[in-house]
């Protein structure tokens, strides 16, 4: 059974900046001043980083007892590669991400093969990393004058 999510996200009169709503939660995002905009939010570029190091995050806390993986704080950083040029129209390259490189970070005191095994564990069931990974189909329902 599927579920759907919903989320709209509306540009506003600042800059570049534009903001973004999910079941009323809302996160502002910007590009920084060298890249045109104001440096109120972060970019949605970051947003992706920090979808998939929550999503990470939320698997690990989620799943560390049925995996009986014991551990006292649990951290993730990020990052991605992306030449901004290509967004701009100025190279013939990839518009996102080329790569994403992350290191999950366990206090524990577990074995080092069981973080290995249960890092392995993580990113498998990580809906984010999944959508990275194996890409995900695009449809653009309509274009609307209002």
């Amino acid at each position: 059974m599927l579920t759907t999510f919903t989320a709209k996200v509306s540009k506003t009169a600042t800059g570049l900046q534009a903001v973004a709503d999910a079941r009323g939660f809302k996160i502002t995002f910007d590009e920084p001043e060298e890249l045109g905009g104001t440096n109120t939010g972060m970019n949605p570029v970051e947003g992706v980083l920090c979808a998939l190091g929550a999503c990470q995050s939320i698997v690990v806390a989620a799943f560390a007892e049925s995996q009986d993986f014991k551990y006292d704080e649990f951290w993730i950083e990020l990052e991605g590669d992306l030449d901004p040029d290509g967004f701009m129209g100025l190279a013939d390259c990839r518009n996102g991400f080329q790569q994403i490189r992350y290191t999950h970070h366990f206090k524990t005191d577990e074995p080092q093969e069981k973080i290995d095994a249960f890092s392995k564990f993580v990113e498998s069931r990580c809906p984010v990393g999944d959508n990275l990974a194996n890409g995900v189909e695009l449809v653009r329902v309509a274009s609307i004058k209002e």
